[in-house]
């Protein structure tokens, strides 16, 4: 979301925005990463001259890119779904908006245009705490569990604090900066909604991260 490093070609039948398009005052410059429900790009802020992500929501399976790039529902079936997650996706950045925490990821603006919803984040660089696992020569001792967790469980209590609940905690929505600290990425608001409101999409539940009680 912030993300680890990012990649300057979308792949075979990507339907990421081209190289060098401007978002508002953003030039984008990459493809972070390209998921289910949205895209997250590498992007310059050509105001302040910094890198930042800015992420899209754009869930492939209910929408497509059209000849002038806005993003529209693929059928009228599909309509009132894509906006619930559109106005799931507003809502969780203007919540994230609000908070200023070390281990959770910060939301610089948000809009919408072009029929879909953008937000603006810091350029985190770093892996994720699934990738330095996988490529760990042994397994962490407790000094250094003490110092990813105690963090990310003080973030969790904030975010509780306000009602707010991230519901996809798990070693690839952490994300290890490269002074070590653990930022927790990738809230998921809009997957959250249209998973609950269609079953023909992807589940939301992360088997062996997720909570007991989402297992009902």
């Amino acid at each position: 979301m912030v993300s680890t490093e990012g990649r300057d070609d979308h792949g075979q039948g990507s339907s990421a925005l081209p190289l060098g398009f401007a978002l508002a005052e953003f030039r984008i410059e990459g493809v972070i990463g390209e998921g289910g429900f949205g895209i997250v790009y590498l992007a310059r802020d050509t105001q302040l001259d910094r890198l930042v992500a800015v992420k899209e929501y754009m869930p492939g399976a209910l929408a497509g890119r059209q000849a002038d790039l806005h993003v529209t529902a693929k059928s009228a079936r599909d309509h009132s779904t894509f906006e619930l997650g559109r106005r799931s996706f507003i809502n969780e950045a203007r919540l994230l908006a609000q908070f200023d925490h070390p281990s959770l990821v910060k939301v610089l603006r948000f809009w919408e245009d072009r029929g879909t919803a953008y937000m603006v984040m810091p350029y985190y660089k770093g892996s994720t705490l699934k990738e330095a696992l996988r490529e760990a020569q042994a397994p962490p001792d407790e000094a250094w569990l003490r110092n990813l967790w105690l963090p990310i469980l003080e973030a969790m209590s904030h975010l509780h604090a306000h009602q707010c609940f991230h519901r996809d905690i798990a070693p690839d929505n952490i994300l290890l900066l490269p002074s070590g600290a653990p930022l927790l990425i990738d809230f998921g608001a809009a997957r959250q909604v249209i998973g609950n409101a269609t079953q023909a999409l992807t589940v939301i539940l992360k088997q062996g991260f997720a909570p007991i009680e989402q297992y009902a």
